[in-house]
Order: structure tokens, then sequence, then C-alpha cells
């Protein structure tokens, strides 16, 4: 397929695969760009519903299971996959170093396709897991099987979104591509949460306690302009103790990071001051601030939703990565 693209549409002609797949963040960045899906896999059933009635694609189920022959050659592998501890003992032995972790499914697809581009997504603590020993062996095993990785810790609020959600992406380009690639520095756009919230969510569950308790002069925040969004959550007061969960933020400011999990009045989304009342955000509202439009499908119900928008990446960012890549790739091409 030629690899002629346009500025719109700068991964025309390209090919990738969704692995680990979610809800399709990586998929929703990537065909914005141009590029095609060709597979996807993702165990959670739910998931898996989302993801077809939005895509048109029912992912495969477990990736232990996947017979990496079965995948069709591709340009680029995304995979956000679990932050798993390697236990690596006596010689190295390439990515069988890997075997009993989820990334070694990976790795294998990537021996065995080899595509242009492997590009992953992971949590912060992936630095630091394991003294570093994790993070070592992932770009250990990319060198060995071909590719030249590069690392970014990237924020979503400086990419347009309010909220504080900072991700290690990897970018590794095949070797013999010999392709230079830099990350994206982002927008810094100046942005509130205020902007990204709707009118009257029905899910956006009010809180209205006698525990609930302000320290801080929000008249002040309220005056805010736009110019002095400060790109940050704003905490303003507590519920009960104010521990996690509990915490209440100022809608002039950003969101903390969604969570598929956690405890608290406010669990998974944080709570908020909007209008005067305390609230938590609605799915829909954790949905546009992971970047996802108005017009993806929303299939399961509350926690599940939660979950899912708490696990996803964050579409500004990979999208902003994914220009990236296809600068790389069309200068070389």
């Amino acid at each position: 397929m030629s690899k002629k693209s346009s500025s719109s549409h700068p991964l025309h002609g390209y090919t990738f695969i969704d692995l680990f797949a979610g809800i399709g963040g990586f998929h929703l960045a990537l065909s914005s760009l141009g590029a095609k899906c060709l597979s996807a896999v993702e165990w959670e059933k739910r998931c898996q519903v989302t993801y077809e009635a939005n895509f048109g694609i029912l992912p495969q189920g477990d990736i232990t299971q996947v017979d990496e022959k079965d995948i069709p050659t591709h340009d680029i592998l995304c995979a956000g996959f679990p932050c798993q501890a390697f236990s690596i003992s006596g010689r190295q032995k390439g990515f069988e170093d890997t075997r009993g972790t989820l990334f070694f499914d990976v790795a294998r697809i990537i021996q065995s396709k080899k595509p242009k581009v492997v590009f992953l997504e992971n949590v912060r603590n992936l630095i630091r897991h394991d003294q570093g020993k994790t993070l070592k062996t992932i770009l250990s095993t990319l060198e060995l099987l071909g590719y030249t990785a590069k690392t970014k810790l990237l924020n979503a609020r400086d990419f347009g979104l309010p909220q504080n959600r900072e991700r290690l992406y990897i970018v590794a380009f095949r070797k013999d591509l010999e392709i230079d690639f830099s990350f994206p520095i982002g927008t810094h756009k100046k942005v509130a949460l205020k902007e990204f919230l709707l009118e009257d969510p029905k899910d956006g569950k009010v809180i209205d306690r006698d525990d609930i308790r302000f320290y801080k002069d929000i008249s002040a925040f309220d005056m805010l302009k736009e110019t002095e969004y400060p790109n940050k959550p704003i905490q303003i007061g507590t519920v009960n103790k104010g521990g996690q969960g509990e915490r209440i933020y100022h809608e002039n400011g950003h969101a903390i990071t969604l969570s598929a999990y956690g405890g608290g009045v406010g669990s998974r989304t944080g709570l908020y001051l909007v209008k005067g009342k305390v609230r938590k955000l609605s799915p829909r509202e954790c949905a546009r601030l992971q970047g996802f439009p108005d017009s993806f499908k929303i299939t399961s119900k509350l926690t599940q939703a939660y979950q899912q928008f708490g696990n996803s990446v964050a579409v500004n960012v990979v999208k902003a990565i994914g220009d990236k890549i296809s600068l790389s790739l069309n200068q070389r091409d």
C-alpha cells in the first residue's frame, strides 16, 4: 500500500495492531491519523463489547493464547501492557528473560512480525519498578530484538486535557530503518476542568454531607481568568478525614488522575465543587478528560465505565506521539 500521506492523515497507508487494547484509546488516536487497525487483543469481556461497538472489531481474548503466526504483518505495534516484575536467572537469553510475564507475549509478536515501530505505554512507576530492573529488561529486550528505543514521561495536562495524568511512553524503531525520533513537547494550552463538564450529568453523583469542609477562599479561584488557570488540580476542601478519594477540587483547576479503582466517596474520579455542589464526575466527563469524543459509545454500566476510562490511555497524548512517529516514518519512506 502507498505510504503517501496528507497533513490531516499523516499515517495514511500505515497499519497497526492494538494489544492490551482496552476500549481503544490507541485505536482512536492512530486511526484519526489515517492508520488502519488490523488486529486487536483484549481479555476483558466488557471492554471487548465497547471496542467492537465503536470500531467494528471484536478483539481476541487472552494474549497468552494468541499464536503470533496468526497476527497479520503490520507497521506499528501498540500495547499498554501491565507492569510486572521479571524473574531473571542465569545468562541473558533475550526476550526469554521475560517469560512468565505479559510483556513476553508482546516480545514474541515483535520477534515474529518485526514491525517498523513498537509503541508502548505504562504507568510512571515502571521507571522504578523492581529497582528499575523491569524497565531495563524491557529496553534491553527491545535492543536484542533489533530496535532502538526512546522513553519519555508525558502528562495529559500538557496536551489540552484538564487531567493530571503522567505516563511513561516507549517508542522503538527497527534499527535497519535508521530513523531518528523525538517525543512531542505538548501544547501547554491553558484549560480548566469546567470547560469539559456536562451541564447536568445524570451520573455525576452529588455529595451532600455534614463533614464537608472548605479551607481555602473559593471566591478567589472562581475569579480566575483563562490566562491564570494553573493547569493543575486546585484542592480546596475535604470530606471526612481527607484521605484518598475524600479531597475536593475546584473546577478552574484540573482533575486528579482518573483511576480504575480506589476508595473514598470520590473514588475513581475525585470530588469537585461545580456550581456550588460537590460531586463526582460522570463517565462521559471522564471520557472527555481522556480525549474521547462524545460520539464514543459507552456500553458498560457505571462502575465498569469508570474502570475502563481509568485504565485507558490519554488519546491526545497518543495522537501527538503518533504524529511524531509519522514524521519519522514519512521522512524515511
